[in-house]
C-alpha cells in the first residue's frame, strides 16, 4: 500500500517554497509512490516589512500561522528555517527531522559599481536587519575590501542599515539606479538561502537574473559566526501522526541535529531572541573533529574590533587526545622567525601570463602573489586565500578576495568551492600560486611556484630552528619542515595544521604525527 499524499505547509516566499520543495523531492525519492503537495501560508513576519523584527513586540513571526495550520490538520507537516524557530516550541509539535545542513556562512553581495565607489573613497551602505551582523560585519569588511595602502585615508566607512523583505526583493536593491532612495551598495544574507534558491528550478531563473555577475564575499566563521541553527531546516509534524513521523525520520541527519542543539543551547543561555548580537556555529572537519565558533557582541550598538585577536574555536578532536606526558620541550613553528625569500623568476613570468586568462585563483600566502601582479588579475577572476591575514594583505594591494579557508587548508574549502551558487570552475581549471617546496599534491590544474627561501640559509645557524632535544614540534609549513627536519631525533612528537602541511608530512613518512586545527590548540594540549 502506497503512503498517502502529504500536505506540506510553507511560507509563500521564493526561498521558503524552494527549501520546502527540496524537502518534498527528498521524501518522494526516499519513499517511492509518496506525493507531497506544497500549501502556501502567509505569516505575520511576511506582512511586517517596515520595521526590523528585533524592534517588534512578540515572537514566532514566521511560524505562528504555520503552526496553526498544522495543529488544525490543514497540513501534515511544515518546514522552517531552523534559526527562525523560538527556543520554546509547543509540546503539541514534534521536531521530526533536521535534514543535512547547508553551509552556515553569511555572504555579502555587492552592487556592480562598488569597486569604482571604493576607489573613489565613498561610504558603502549595506542592508541587513540582523543585530549580530551589525556588530561583526562592517569592521571586517572595512579590513578586507580591496584598496591600496596609500588610499586608506580616502576609504569610506562601511555602514549597515535595516533591511527587510524576501531574498529577491533584497537583491533587487543592488540593481536600483544610483541615486535612487532604494539603492544599496550591498546586502548581507545567509549563504544557505541563496544556495537553496539556486538549486530550485523556479529559484534558479530568479537567481540568474539577480545574483549572477555581482561581486561577493563569503564571510569567515572565525570573525562572523552565523546565527545559531543558520543553514539548517526544521521539519515538524503532529506527534500523534505516526505515519508521517516515520516518513520524515528518513531525512533526519543526526550530526546536523546535534550541532544545532548545541548552538541553540548556547543561545538559550543568552536569553534567546532575534535581538541577540551573538553568533554560534559548529562545523565538522573530517579527520580532525568539530569546531565551535562563538562570538558575543554584547548588548550595545558598538561595533566590535575584528582586528583584535578572536577567541579560538572550541575543538572536539575526532579521536580523543592522550596526555602529552612529562618533560616536555616544545618548539612552535608558528612562532619561529620567518626566513628570507626570493622570487622564482620562471614562476613569476609564468604567473603573469597565466593570470591574464585565469578564471579561479588560490593564493597560498601573501608572498605568493608577486609584486606588481595584482594589476594583472582581471576583475572576473575568483580569488580565494588560506586565511584572513592573506585576505587583508591582498586587499591592501587592490585584490578582490571572495573567501578563505580559515587556516584549515585548501581541502577544507572543497564543499564551499563545489557549491553551484558560486559558479566556480572545476578544480583542474584553477591556478595556484605557492612556495617552491609546496607544489606537490594540489588538486588543481596549474600550480606555480612564485617564491622560495633565499639561498645560503643553512639549518644549523638559522635563527629560531628547533632544538635537537625537542620532544614536541609544531610545523607551520612544509617548507619549514624540509628546512629543519634533519635536526630532530626519531622520537619527537610531530604536529601541524590540516591541509597541505599535513599531507606533505604524511607523504614524507613522518611518524608520531597529530593534526590540530590551530597552533593554539596544540599549545593548549601541551599546557605551554
Amino acid at each position: 500500500m502506497l503512503p498517502r499524499a502529504l500536505k506540506l505547509g510553507t511560507r509563500r516566499s521564493a526561498l521558503a517554497r524552494a527549501q520546502s520543495a527540496a524537502v518534498a523531492r527528498q521524501l518522494e525519492q526516499l519513499h517511492p509512490g509518496l506525493a507531497v503537495e506544497l500549501v502556501g501560508i502567509e505569516t505575520r513576519g511576511d506582512r511586517i516589512l517596515d520595521s526590523p523584527l528585533s524592534s517588534v513586540e512578540g515572537k514566532e513571526f514566521f511560524t505562528d500561522d504555520l503552526d496553526a495550520a498544522l495543529l488544525a490538520g490543514q497540513v501534515d507537516f511544515t518546514v522552517h528555517s531552523y534559526k527562525d524557530l523560538s527556543l520554546e516550541r509547543s509540546a503539541r509539535l514534534l521536531l521530526a527531522a533536521v535534514p543535512r545542513r547547508e553551509l552556515p556562512h553569511d555572504i555579502a553581495v555587492f552592487a556592480a559599481d562598488v569597486p569604482e565607489r571604493l576607489a573613489a573613497g565613498h561610504e558603502l551602505v549595506l542592508g541587513s536587519s540582523s543585530p549580530r551582523r551589525a556588530s561583526f560585519v562592517p569592521d571586517f569588511l572595512q579590513r578586507v575590501l580591496p584598496r591600496r595602502i596609500s588610499d586608506r585615508r580616502t576609504l569610506g566607512r562601511v555602514r549597515l542599515v535595516d533591511l527587510r523583505g524576501n531574498v529577491d526583493s533584497r537583491l533587487r536593491r543592488l540593481r536600483e539606479p544610483r541615486g535612487s532612495t532604494r539603492q544599496l551598495d550591498g546586502i548581507v544574507l545567509a549563504f544557505a538561502g541563496l544556495a537553496r534558491l539556486w538549486a530550485d528550478a523556479a529559484g534558479l531563473a530568479l537567481m540568474r537574473e539577480l545574483f549572477s555577475g555581482l561581486q561577493r564575499m563569503v564571510l569567515p566563521l572565525s570573525v562572523c559566526p552565523a546565527a545559531p541553527a543558520q543553514g539548517a531546516l526544521a521539519v515538524e509534524c503532529r506527534p500523534g501522526d505516526a505515519e508521517t513521523v516515520a516518513l520524515l525520520r528518513a531525512i533526519d541527519h543526526a550530526p546536523t541535529r546535534a550541532a544545532v542543539a548545541i548552538e541553540r543551547a548556547l543561545l538559550a543561555q543568552r536569553g534567546g531572541g532575534c535581538h541577540q548580537r551573538f553568533g554560534a556555529t559548529q562545523v565538522e572537519l573530517p579527520g580532525v573533529g568539530t569546531l565551535l565558533y562563538l562570538r558575543d557582541g554584547g548588548d550595545t550598538d558598538v561595533q566590535l574590533d575584528v582586528a583584535a585577536p578572536q577567541p579560538q574555536p572550541q575543538w572536539t578532536p575526532a579521536t580523543p587526545l592522550e596526555p602529552p606526558g612529562h618533560a616536555i620541550k616544545a618548539w612552535d613553528g608558528s612562532r619561529a622567525e620567518r626566513p628570507g625569500v626570493e622570487p622564482v623568476a620562471a614562476g613569476v613570468a609564468r604567473s603573469t601570463e597565466r593570470l591574464s586568462r585565469a578564471t579561479a585563483l588560490f593564493v597560498s600566502h601573501r608572498r605568493a602573489l608577486p609584486e606588481g601582479e595584482a594589476t594583472h588579475i582581471p576583475s572576473a577572476v575568483h580569488v580565494w586565500v588560506p586565511g584572513i591575514d592573506t585576505w587583508q594583505a591582498l586587499a591592501e594591494r587592490g585584490v578582490w578576495v571572495e573567501g578563505c579557508a580559515e587556516g584549515l587548508g585548501f581541502g577544507a574549502l572543497e564543499t564551499m568551492l563545489s557549491e553551484p551558487l558560486l559558479q566556480l570552475p572545476p578544480r583542474d581549471q584553477w591556478t595556484v600560486l605557492t612556495h617552491a617546496d609546496a607544489v606537490e599534491g594540489w588538486p588543481a590544474g596549474d600550480v606555480i611556484a612564485t617564491y622560495r627561501h633565499a639561498p645560503g640559509a643553512a639549518p644549523e645557524p638559522a635563527a629560531g630552528a628547533p632544538p635537537a632535544d625537542a620532544t614536541h614540534v609544531y610545523w607551520f609549513s612544509s617548507a619549514q619542515f624540509e628546512r629543519w627536519r634533519g635536526l630532530l631525533g626519531p622520537g619527537v612528537q610531530h604536529a601541524c595544521g590540516p591541509g597541505k602541511t599535513y599531507e606533505h608530512l604524511r607523504r614524507a613518512g613522518v611518524q608520531n604525527l597529530r593534526v590540530f586545527p590551530q597552533p593554539a590548540h596544540w599549545r593548549h594540549w601541551l599546557g605551554v
